[in-house]
C-alpha cells in the first residue's frame, strides 16, 4: 500500500525550555517561511502583548501542525 507522506507533528512542552518565548518566535519564522505565511505580520502580532497572547496567535496559525503542551 502506498500512502501519501504526512509531515511529523510537532509537539511542544510550554514548561520546558523550547516553551521560551523567543524560541517560540524562531519557530513561528521557520514555519512561516516553509508554509508560505507573512512570518513578520505573526511574530509582530504575537509580540503585541504578553506570553498567553503569543501562545494563542501561534496556536492559531499553526496549531495544525504543533501541538502545544502546558
Amino acid at each position: 500500500m502506498i500512502k501519501e507522506k504526512q509531515p511529523s507533528p510537532i509537539v511542544i512542552d510550554l514548561t520546558g525550555p523550547d516553551g521560551n518565548a523567543f524560541y517560540l518566535l524562531g519557530m513561528a519564522q521557520r514555519l512561516a517561511k516553509q508554509m508560505g505565511k507573512d512570518g513578520e505580520a505573526i511574530t509582530k502580532e504575537a509580540m503585541s502583548g504578553n506570553y498567553d497572547h503569543l501562545v494563542s496567535v501561534l496556536d492559531r496559525e499553526f496549531g495544525e501542525f504543533v501541538t502545544f503542551l502546558k
